[in-house]
């Protein structure tokens, strides 16, 4: 999954629920659920999500709405797995990154 975010420091909720073309109530709401997830709060309550957090979401978003998973079925995942697993999505997420350059620059030829 490639997200269209620039590079901050922190995102809003509204920013982050553009990028995966998802309800921001969801967003809310899987942070409730999944421990990963550990936004920042400002005074008012709203949160403010680290390009960490992004990861996590992006890793919640590809158990849950690609591959079906349930949320208990990818609590349990989240849990069971090790750093290694986590770190193979890493190295797939930057391969669609580069295919995706890759993309463009193909078809700017």
């Amino acid at each position: 999954m490639h997200l269209e975010l620039p590079t901050k420091r922190y995102y809003s909720i509204g920013e982050i629920a553009k990028a995966f073309d998802v309800n921001a109530s969801l967003i809310r709401f899987w942070d409730k659920e999944f421990e990963a997830l550990k936004p920042k709060k400002n005074a008012k309550g709203n949160r403010r999500f680290t390009p960490e957090d992004v990861q996590s979401l992006k890793l919640i978003y590809n158990l849950v709405k690609e591959r079906g998973y349930t949320l208990e079925g990818a609590k349990t995942y989240l849990k069971e797995q090790d750093h290694k697993s986590l770190d193979n999505f890493d190295v797939i997420t930057k391969l669609e990154n580069v295919k995706n350059e890759l993309i463009k620059i193909k078809k700017h030829l």
